[in-house]
């Protein structure tokens, strides 16, 4: 018997992932969550064995909740399952420590297959997911593409700060934030911050 957390914020995902789960003698729901932080109070409280995790979720996102899960050293096997396959989700998850990466279009079988193997401690990627990893290893490093300060810049923005604070933890005008910005996009050839920040994890710059 596998025993499984839920994580997703949508209460219809969750309803339809544990009937699915249900319906299986082989698997039991022993936890559903909505945000990353119920998922992690679960996951220490139920040691499940595999928790499916959706990445975007208020408050504490599935991202960081898999990172948290590694530094209390929970045993749980972490399967993420989400609609994003771009290099900007797949490898911080991978890297945080996910033990497999799936779309939520993936069939029934593949799913509970995935689920299983994951139990057993295996990898499990759907195909776009291993095409991105494929392509982000062999993309070579640009550590020389941006400047010292410009480095900060995008490091601070990756983190989740407005430009007013990056301001502040560099100890430079918010204006002179936006310039280093602009020249980050030139040089990534990118128009938005999430587009930078995505670039940055492509490039292995963050």
């Amino acid at each position: 018997m596998i025993r499984l957390v839920i994580a997703d914020d949508h209460p219809i995902v969750r309803d339809g992932l544990s009937a699915m789960f249900a319906a299986d003698p082989g698997f039991e729901v022993v936890g559903e969550a909505g945000d990353g932080a119920e998922a992690i109070r679960l996951a220490e409280a139920l040691q499940p064995d595999v928790i499916l995790m959706d990445l975007q979720m208020p408050g504490v996102n599935g991202l960081a909740a898999i990172s948290r899960l590694a530094e209390r050293g929970v045993r749980s096997r972490v399967l993420v399952l989400t609609t994003y396959d771009t290099d900007g989700y797949v490898v911080p998850a991978i890297e945080a420590g996910a033990t497999g990466y799936l779309l939520k279009d993936a069939p029934r079988d593949e799913l509970l297959r995935a689920v299983r193997a994951a139990a057993d401690g295996q990898s499990v990627l759907a195909p776009s997911v291993a095409n991105t990893l494929m392509n982000h290893v062999r993309t070579p490093p640009a550590a020389d593409l941006l400047s010292p300060r410009e480095l900060e810049v995008l490091q601070l923005v990756a983190a989740g700060n407005t430009n007013r604070e990056a301001a502040r933890h560099l100890f430079i005008s918010e204006a002179t934030v936006k310039t280093h910005l602009l020249n980050i996009y030139a040089k990534l050839d990118v128009s938005d911050r999430a587009a930078a920040v995505a670039e940055g994890f492509k490039r292995k710059l963050l």
